[in-house]
């Protein structure tokens, strides 16, 4: 059942599926439009809309040079479908003169011009603004004769519906709307809507008033101007409330209560009070015909959230609201013709959003279909670049193979109920015993964020020092970490203070209970699937841990990745690059907006959840700030390349950072081919030839690093070993990890802990340990001092900043056998009581062989601590053996590398040629492709360090 659904439509799907309709009652309600409204208000004195309808009937006459460049904007649209300078002189005009001129030769009207040529939306316009239909050309051809001579049906309807809704308009009503709507732009006239309150509360004295707008900026903008107006400051006499889905639930109840007498109720509000709920006492309601709606560009990739005109039923929906219980008046800020022209009923979602799950839903469904072809039987289908997107996306994180084959990667994906690409960031926290704040982000990408808005501006400040204070535990510079900062306190002061935490962060405590709700049952879909026990506890040992965390927030939001561009000048913003090359902004609610503001050299990685464009530009609402490391493990693509590009390097970045987008994407393009270039003039086998080679580190084509061969061979390794263990988890979800792939996951855990706490405060970890176990919510009040985020990466040479780094000499250590990563506090817990656990947390990795040979004795083994103080005979001892082992040591190294040079002058062409020939092994097809062209780690194709499609990558 809805208010709104197409039900004809509907019925001829199913072959004529009866409908059965059930009628509710509804008092009568009066309607006026935007013509009845500009008559009823331009008797007032205090009339804002005196200085646009009040305007004479003598209109200044048209000079020559506007007489001539009419007639050649004309001919240039007419004759070679060059549109914009006819467009751009109607838009500068506004006067009627310019809306009904006709051409000094022919007679042609901008009108007939674009009706000919079916340009409906402009036709719209022009009417919009007045321009006459009934005008004849030289020929007496008029507009809707020319549009049905060149069969643009749509446009010559548009010109019937105005003909026949103008035919009811009096000179009079026609003159004021088009004096209007020459001087409004296409936007909500808060001017406007003021002289109609005030004109509604002196008439009468009863009865609420709910107002429709786009969103919260018209409801801010509106609230204030109604603030200062001195009939609406009495609070005693006027209730004005705001209705929006970031309004504390608290706010939100009050529309439902009567005020007391004497007092009128004002209802700001989206369409969140257009259907499911009912205000008894609303009489009167005033719809300004936008509303807010979420869209996505297949073309860009891009989501867009916009005003946009609603529908002809969402308008009879705004309309009923006024009727519910008592007879009322509805007014529209709209004219009768535009009324007319608005769609039936919305944009199918399908149509409007990305399809992921959709697809791999169809795959599941029926794993021997095309989804192109599935989709096109559906009533509504979508674009051609919808669907391919959302295949690529599947392709990218192993869901389907290249042939559009549904993996059993994919068949998990699909069995769990979020977007595929968050079903693998779950199974990634899994493995690395962070699934507690794993849930979390899952939950709320899939709802909302539980943060308000509140009403005033210094209440908003506090608002945004809370949330930022929420975020620093774990290590700042991130929205989507204060979410989970933010369900963790919540949790544990239920029961002890759960209104004043809500209350002093600015925390809805709806939305937290529906993220509760939902992680319980995505926590039971895990459990039902196998991938975890129903004691959780096991699960979550690292869920603390801000660097395990930060990759695996990366892990759900890759590829959505960017860098910070400093701002070019002073007054202006910082924008992000994304991998398509595209530029947008920070948008102000952000805790990132400030790093916007800011004039630095680095280039800080950012990943986000969404581009939207909006109304102010397009921007990135929800992001966090991370370091290269959780890149480095799921990102698609990794490839290598000679050190000594590094000026190509800078001068690509600089001429970036100075050009506009279209420039920013072409050198990002010339880029690219001078990294290819560059690695084709070197042999690959000598840039990973030896471990100490200083390489540059291209990800996924666009973003560069630099780093030694060691060091970029060994991440390869790990990266290679996560996915073999994400694929054992598909297929074997209650079994545990082999030793190998259980040894590497302890490996991994630890290097990333490492990362974390050298970008994070132990000032900051004690505090989230103390706020998730205190009992009181005082303690921990906005304003405290926390410590300062400051990204460090363990991983030295690895920069982002490239402009002006200096690759530091080798000194052959590697991250994975060094102590200090044994010995952090907290240390990643692997433990055997989880199913993915290795049988022994000591189990260690074996070094890989090349490296074990190319390494020194002091890297490859590091003999553990022991307790108690030794003899002097036994150190002694000690000593000379150890002396005598080193000597033994460097013997056999350079023995080692002598026969090694030998063989690898004698077996090139034998390694080539077995390089070329060899095979993926068969099996799941989420593994095909495993191992082309990721010879290595120092092998022939080491230039190449590349994931195929169909193996993990993140998304």
């Amino acid at each position: 059942m809805s208010a709104t659904i197409d039900a004809e439509r509907f019925s001829k799907y199913f072959g004529g599926c009866p409908i059965i309709n059930v009628p509710g009652f509804t008092y009568p309600v009066k309607s006026f439009y935007l013509e009845d409204i500009l008559s009823i208000l331009k008797s007032s004195e205090e009339n804002h809309l005196d200085d646009t309808v009040g305007v004479s009937d003598g209109e200044p006459e048209l000079t020559e040079e506007d007489i001539l460049a009419l007639d050649e904007s004309i001919e240039m649209a007419w004759l070679n479908d060059e549109f914009d300078p006819l467009l751009e002189f109607v838009a500068s005009g506004g006067s009627s003169q310019i809306f009904n001129y006709q051409h000094s030769v022919t007679g042609l009207t901008p009108l007939m011009v674009l009706a000919g040529k079916g340009r409906v939306s402009d036709v719209c316009m022009l009417l919009s603004f007045g321009a006459m239909c009934e005008l004849q050309a030289k020929d007496g051809t008029t507009a809707l004769e020319l549009a049905e001579r060149g069969d643009q049906k749509e446009t010559a309807e548009a010109i019937r519906k105005h003909l026949e809704t103008s035919t009811s308009n009096s000179k009079e009503e026609r003159r004021l709307i088009g004096a209007y709507l020459a001087k409004n732009s296409n936007s909500v006239d808060v001017r406007l809507l003021e002289q109609l309150l005030g004109k509604i509360c002196l008439d009468s004295k009863e009865g609420a008033i709910l107002v429709f707008l786009p969103g919260w900026d018209d409801i801010s903008k509106t609230r204030e101007r109604l603030s200062i107006n001195p009939l609406f400051k009495d609070a005693s006499k006027f209730l004005i409330i705001s209705l929006h889905s970031m309004v504390p639930s608290k706010e939100q109840k009050k529309v439902f209560r009567r005020p007391p007498p004497g007092c009128r109720k004002i209802i700001l509000s989206t369409n969140i009070a257009e259907t499911a709920i009912t205000i008894d006492d609303v009489v009167y309601v005033i719809d300004s015909g936008w509303m807010k709606e979420k869209s996505y560009d297949p073309y860009s990739n891009i989501s867009t959230f916009q005003s946009s005109w609603i529908s002809k039923a969402s308008a009879k929906q705004r309309e009923g609201r006024a009727g519910r219980c008592q007879p009322g008046i509805c007014y529209h800020l709209y004219s009768k013709f535009r009324a007319s022209s608005l769609p039936d009923f919305q944009v199918p979602e399908i149509k409007r959003m990305p399809i992921e799950e959709l697809c791999l839903q169809v795959k599941l469904l029926d794993p021997n279909c095309k989804i192109e072809g599935f989709l096109q039987k559906t009533l509504d289908p979508p674009v051609f670049d919808t669907i391919r997107n959302a295949i690529l996306v599947l392709q990218d994180i192993g869901a389907l193979s290249l042939d559009e084959k549904l993996t059993e990667l994919g068949k998990k994906l699909g069995s769990l109920p979020v977007h595929p690409v968050t079903s693998k960031m779950l199974i990634f926290a899994i493995l690395m015993n962070c699934l507690d704040p794993a849930l979390t982000l899952a939950c709320a990408l899939d709802y909302k964020d539980p943060f308000t808005l509140p009403m005033l501006p210094s209440e908003r400040k506090k608002a945004a020092a809370a949330k930022a204070e929420l975020a620093s535990l774990y290590g700042g510079h991130s929205d989507q970490l204060a979410v989970v900062a933010a369900f963790d306190c919540w949790k544990n002061a239920k029961g002890r203070g759960q209104a004043r935490f809500c209350s002093k962060y600015y925390i809805s405590s709806s939305t937290m209970t529906m993220l509760s709700g939902m992680r319980r049952q995505l926590e039971m879909e895990l459990v039902q699937n196998g991938f975890i026990p129903e004691d959780v506890s096991t699960c979550n040992l690292n869920a603390c841990d801000p660097g395990i965390l930060h990759t695996v927030l990366v892990a759900g939001l890759y590829p959505k990745v960017g860098r910070l561009l400093p701002p070019q000048k002073r007054g202006k913003r910082a924008v992000v690059e994304t991998c398509s090359g595209s530029r947008v902004l920070l948008h102000r609610h952000s805790l990132n907006f400030e790093l916007s503001l800011k004039q630095t050299d680095n280039h800080p990685l950012i990943v986000y959840d969404e581009v939207t464009r909006g109304d102010g530009g397009t921007h990135i609402r929800n992001c966090t700030v991370v370091g290269p490391l959780p890149l480095l493990m799921v990102a698609k693509d990794i490839a290598v390349a000679p050190a000594k590009m590094s000026d190509n390097c800078k001068g690509g970045t600089e001429n970036n950072n100075n050009g506009n987008d279209e420039a920013g994407i072409d050198e990002t393009a010339q880029e690219k081919m001078d990294i290819e270039n560059k690695s084709n003039q070197q042999p690959e086998e000598m840039i990973m030839s030896s471990p100490d080679n200083a390489v540059t580190v291209v990800v996924d084509r666009w973003l560069q690093f630099w780093s030694k061969a060691l060091d970029i061979a060994q991440l390869y390794c790990l990266r290679e070993r996560l996915s073999s263990a994400i694929l054992f988890k598909v297929k074997h979800p209650n079994g545990v990890l082999p030793p190998v792939l259980g040894a590497s996951m302890h490996a991994l855990a630890c290097i990333l802990s490492y990362d974390g706490l050298s970008g994070i405060s132990l000032e900051s970890v004690e505090m989230l340990t103390s706020m998730v176990n205190a009992t009181e919510i005082g303690q921990f009040a906005p304003g405290k001092s926390v410590g300062t985020h400051k990204k460090v990466s363990w991983f030295h040479k690895l920069h982002p900043n490239y402009n002006d780094f200096s690759v530091p000499e080798a000194n052959g250590t590697s991250i994975l056998n060094d102590p200090l990563s044994q010995n952090l506090l907290p240390t990643p817990d692997f433990r055997t009581a989880n199913p993915s656990d290795p049988s022994s947390p000591y189990v260690r990795a074996s070094p890989n062989s090349a490296y074990a040979r190319s390494a020194p004795q002091s890297q490859r083994e590091h003999k553990p601590f022991k307790l108690g103080k030794p003899s002097r005979d036994q150190d002694a001892a000690q000593q000379q053996q150890q002396e005598q082992q080193e000597q033994q040591e460097q013997q056999q190294q350079q023995q080692h590398a002598q026969e090694h040079n030998t063989r690898k002058q004698r077996n090139s062409h034998k390694e080539r040629m077995a390089a070329k020939q060899q095979k993926p092994p068969s099996g799941d097809l989420s593994l095909n492709g495993y191992g082309l062209n990721t010879y290595g780690p120092y092998g022939h194709r080491g230039i190449s360090l590349k994931r195929p499609r169909s193996v993990m990558t993140g998304g």
